[in-house]
């Protein structure tokens, strides 16, 4: 198997007239006028939906932007489950469509686009967050497949460092879903960034084991509402989540209480969910976003497969170095003063100057 880092700048030239205007969007077949010989791109969604302000929404944005600037065909299924049966059977379902591409969102594909890597030779595979496996954990990426990987800790680290210079002190929260590697890593990271700036940039927000919470779940709304509430009830200022529909229920919780006055915040995860944290005019409790470039990632593997560079076999990491992560390019609740110490901090780590760690520490205070 063969790794490598990935850069995000690539020079792709591609022919043009070679591909037609795209129209339309959703689950359905939607590049009706593209012609007979547009390339067709297919998702499957992973727990959760389409629309959930993060994994699968920002995934399902790379490939809606291929079809606006390559004009591409898109399609995605969303299984009855998430189970390898149901994933494999719309992954058949795709490919019988003639959709020979497909990016598959999570960690809970490995198995699925293990198998489906062999049955369907003359697809490629996109998966993201994971490898395949059989079972075993251990990796079997084939030629007609990509695992992609982020380097969620230094999105994570990112945040916490925003957080704390913003709000100078007070006390933090996490909010995580299912607890797997890339949900601990982006709230080890968080813990880490808080620490770093409460020892070297003059600030005292804390964050306690009591509110550090995985809930189990990408889908579960209402019970993300029923945890923010009970930390915002505890004193809890702001509340990192990192949790799919289970992170929208908090900023639902989040909007409610700052329409009556709380002052609470809320840090966004995967995609910047600033606009979804809106509760009066262009206000929003959405403080700053730990992002991964899902939809930037998902474009340039199309990109690559048009331009007949598709990396198949290889596993890659995208990270500070090649600006794979990163906090939103506009952050309206944070003062230029702060975005000034992120960029600092940011090309700190690019440099290796400062080295986040992608496991647990004695972060509690």
């Amino acid at each position: 198997m063969k790794k490598r880092k990935f850069g995000l700048a690539m020079s792709l030239i591609l022919a043009a007239g070679t591909l037609l205007g795209a129209c339309g969007g959703g689950d359905k077949d939607t590049g009706k006028d593209n012609g007979k010989d547009a390339v067709k791109i297919g998702m499957v969604t992973d727990a959760g939906t389409i629309d959930d302000k993060s994994f699968n929404q920002g995934t399902w944005e790379g490939i809606l932007q291929a079809k606006e600037e390559l004009g591409i065909q898109e399609k995605y299924l969303k299984p009855a489950g998430t189970t390898e049966a149901e994933y494999l059977k719309e992954m058949g379902n795709l490919y019988d469509a003639g959709y020979k591409f497909i990016v598959l969102p999570g960690f809970k594909f490995e198995t699925a686009v293990f198998k489906a890597q062999d049955k369907y030779k003359d697809a490629k595979f996109v998966i993201l967050d994971g490898n395949p496996h059989s079972g075993d954990f251990k990796p079997v990426v084939k030629d007609n497949t990509v695992a992609i990987f982020f380097a969620e800790h230094e999105s994570g680290f990112l945040a916490g460092v925003a957080t704390a210079v913003e709000l100078k002190e007070g006390e933090a929260g996490f909010i995580g879903g299912m607890e797997i590697p890339a949900v601990q890593k982006f709230n080890w990271g968080f813990q880490q960034g808080l620490k770093y700036a409460n020892e070297n940039l003059g600030t005292n927000v804390t964050i306690k084991a009591e509110n550090v919470l995985y809930q189990g779940s990408f889908d579960n709304v209402a019970a993300g509402g029923q945890i923010a509430a009970q930390m915002y009830d505890r004193g809890v200022d702001v509340i990192f989540t990192a949790a799919g529909g289970v992170g929208v229920g908090a900023i639902k919780e989040a909007t409610t209480r700052a329409k009556s006055g709380e002052k609470i915040w809320i840090v966004g995860v995967d995609s910047d969910q600033y606009d979804d944290g809106i509760y009066e005019g262009e206000k929003s409790i959405i403080l700053t976003s730990a992002m991964k470039k899902l939809d930037v990632v998902t474009l340039d593997m199309i990109k690559l497969e048009l331009d007949g560079k598709f990396p198949g076999g290889e596993t890659l990491t995208f990270d500070a170095k090649n600006d794979g992560i990163g906090l939103p390019e506009k952050n309206p609740n944070l003062s230029e003063d702060t975005m000034t110490k992120v960029n600092e901090v940011f090309e700190k780590i690019k440099s290796d100057e400062i080295k986040v760690a992608a496991e647990q520490g004695s972060l509690f205070k």
